[in-house]
């Protein structure tokens, strides 16, 4: 039993750890941003100075994850990330932080991030026995989405007690996350000690171009998420049009968590047996349609309820994801083509930050996140003719 398996716990706890961290980072910065500013645009600013940093080094990100030690290179990560966050909460508590700097700070995380993203997601295969790299997946999913159900709400929540409060729970989770890193022993090696050249950091564009159904499957999250960021709205949702406050921010936040939650303990016990190309198409247009509903929900129970569908729908795109690009992998390659979906994917959230706080200044925040709905299920059905290989994919293991 997974649960049981002491390098998979250990695994599960650092990733919790800095996922916890993160969703308490995404409600307090968006929340101070906001406050300081009222600005659409500024929200967005946020995805993107995180973006840039990461696609910078996110090839170079790669080659490290299948170069050197999986698990140091995590700690490491979450040690800068636990030095930024107390530099804003000295910031935030000495009411010396400006927009600037907290744009500064959340560059630096997105360096960091960009170097343990790929990392944690080539360490799973070697933490959990043969022939449950789905199961793993799908338990490692929930285990983030528990924490992401409470992260917004405790981050709303110590917001509301004092500005500087959540940064100073950050840099804790940060810190034990990097010392849970340290202590997993691998159930298989994984590392390959690869030369360093061009052509090896870029390795892992050449595998996934070669590769129909794992770019249909990586560009497919790209465009329908980065059409579908709706969720980068919530601070002016929360504020302006559900008059909600900090703590219904935080509630909003969580509502997809608990959608993913309620999915992955369905996935976890009923694995995805056959058509999971059809699956994942029919997930995606689901979390559009959901979108939609949330995007012109003007009650509160309505868009948690919409949140949650697509954090459901979003779970089951996840899982097939994950576990389709894992098993295509070599070993010694997980790290490269890691990169690749963590480019990818940051540049789905991050960037699809930016497009939606841009285009919310630019029309409107409704008519935005509308749009986003529409954009997102457009894209499903056009990667259906552009890529049959994905889905016509029947099985994972």
């Amino acid at each position: 039993m997974l649960f049981t398996h002491r390098p998979f716990l250990f695994y599960l706890g650092t990733r919790s750890c800095t996922r916890f961290a993160t969703q308490i980072a995404a409600v307090a910065v968006g929340w101070q941003v906001y406050e300081l500013t009222g600005s659409a645009f500024d929200l967005g600013m946020i995805g993107l100075v995180q973006f840039v940093p990461s696609a910078l080094v996110v090839f170079v990100a790669g080659h490290a994850a299948d170069h050197y030690d999986r698990r140091w290179v995590i700690a490491l990560c979450q040690l800068v990330e636990a030095l930024t966050a107390a530099y804003l909460a000295l910031g935030t508590f000495g009411g010396w932080i400006s927009v600037p700097g907290i744009f500064i700070a959340m560059t630096v995380l997105g360096l960091a991030t960009g170097f343990e993203s790929p990392a944690i997601a080539a360490l799973l295969p070697g933490v959990v026995p043969e022939g449950e790299v789905q199961r793993g997946t799908a338990i490692s999913t929930g285990a983030a989405q528990v924490v992401t159900i409470t992260g917004p709400a405790v981050g709303g929540l110590a917001y509301a007690v004092a500005p500087s409060l959540p940064y100073v729970v950050m840099l804790v989770l940060w810190l034990l996350g990097a010392l849970l890193a340290v202590v997993i022993v691998r159930e298989r090696a994984v590392v390959s000690h690869t030369a360093t050249s061009l052509k090896a950091v870029f390795a892992g564009v050449s595998f996934v171009r070669h590769n129909p159904a794992i770019l249909g499957t990586i560009s497919l999250d790209l465009f329908a998420v980065l059409l579908g960021g709706a969720v980068a709205l919530l601070p002016i949702y929360a504020s302006d049009i559900l008059d909600a406050g900090p703590w219904g921010l935080g509630l909003l936040r969580a509502a997809p968590a608990v959608g993913a939650l309620l999915m992955t303990a369905v996935l976890t016990r009923f694995t995805i047996e056959t058509r999971v190309g059809m699956r994942m198409f029919q997930a995606v247009i689901v979390f559009g349609v959901a979108t939609i509903v949330f995007a012109v929900s003007t009650a509160m129970w309505l868009s948690i309820l919409a949140l949650a569908v697509m954090g459901a729908a979003d779970t089951v795109s996840v899982v097939i994801r994950f576990s389709l690009v894992q098993l295509a992998t070599p070993d010694d390659m997980r790290g490269r083509v890691g990169a690749v979906n963590f480019l990818f994917i940051n540049a789905s959230n991050q960037l699809g930050q930016f497009e939606s706080g841009v285009t919310a200044a630019l029309l409107g925040t409704v008519p935005a996140a509308v749009l986003g709905g529409v954009g997102t299920i457009a894209v499903a059905l056009l990667w259906m003719k552009l890529f049959p290989t994905l889905r016509k994919v029947e099985r994972l293991e």
